[in-house]
């Protein structure tokens, strides 16, 4: 039997948050819709975060309110607070992803909050959410390595899995924001939190920054986890970690997947395709593998 893999394309937010170009309401939201013509269900579409610490993103109630709500796509929406989760819940997002911080150092720069700071405002935010009837998940960043302290102790990962768990959330994402982690990290870090918190579905999130990406999702993978976050392009970074580059591919995780026998449902050659649009939009070249070297086999 077949196993399918679910991507969630994290391009419009993540992918954006740090570019260089500056794209409008209009050209994000084709950027979406191009997205989900190349077969994306579940997307980070924008987040609801302070637009002096993140300006790029101070056009997402705008994002959500053009939408295509046919489709039925799962829109993401980012929050940090309970502020955030209130506007998100206002702008008519599918679901909140909470994000909680692994390290005091980023944490303190990129939401002001310490580690167990930032479970505390999800379990206080936690009810608003369900209140609404949205899906809850969260994201630890820099859940591998801080930027500014170095090294995660796997303790604080554990810490904030039950946090999870206590705030009801569905889902766990592991988020490599600065992109240190190795493929022997990613099989124990998973494992750890999978013993701690059982009941929470696990997703992974990958920055290439030193180029151990595609290694990384292929031990996340090994490691039982079957959602992984993708920027189309590979396009990407927080303005709050220093040389971080861009995510994951998604045309080269669905091509690395698909090789393999994995679903994703995902159309590999739309989705080159619209690498190569949003390159042109963007105004400066796409780190992906795929947008150059196209698919094997060739086309006929």
């Amino acid at each position: 039997m077949t196993r399918a893999i679910e991507i969630v394309e994290v391009g419009p937010r993540d992918g954006l948050q740090n570019d260089p170009a500056n794209l409008t309401t209009e050209q994000k939201l084709e950027f979406i819709a191009r997205l989900e013509a190349a077969g994306v269900t579940r997307m980070e579409s924008g987040s609801f975060v302070s637009p002096r610490a993140v300006p790029k993103m101070a056009d997402s109630p705008a994002v959500f309110a053009g939408l295509d709500r046919t489709r039925h796509t799962k829109h993401i929406a980012l929050a940090l607070n309970e502020k955030g989760v209130r506007r998100a819940i206002e702008a008519g997002a599918s679901e909140i992803n909470f994000v909680l911080v692994a390290g005091e150092g980023f944490g303190t720069r990129n939401q002001g909050m310490r580690p167990m700071e930032s479970a505390e405002a999800l379990i206080h935010s936690a009810p608003l959410v369900h209140e609404a009837g949205i899906p809850l998940s969260a994201t630890i960043s820099v859940a591998f390595g801080d930027p500014y302290d170095g090294e995660v102790d796997v303790e604080i990962l554990k810490d904030l899995a039950h946090a999870a768990e206590r705030a009801r959330a569905t889902e766990l994402a592991l988020g490599d924001t600065i992109g240190v982690a190795t493929p022997w990290e990613v099989h124990a870090r998973f494992d750890a939190v999978r013993a701690t918190a059982p009941d929470l579905c696990l997703r992974a999130h990958f920055h290439d920054t030193r180029g151990a990406g595609l290694a990384n999702v292929y031990a996340a993978i090994q490691s039982g986890v079957d959602i992984i976050d993708a920027s189309c392009g590979g396009i990407g970074g927080c303005p709050f970690a220093p040389a971080a580059t861009g995510n994951v591919a998604t045309e080269d995780v669905v091509y690395m997947l698909h090789r393999a026998g994995f679903e994703t449902g995902i159309d590999l050659d739309a989705m080159i395709e619209t690498a190569k649009w949003l390159e042109g939009v963007l105004g400066h070249g796409i780190s992906s593998a795929l947008s150059k070297a196209g698919t094997f086999p060739p086309r006929r």
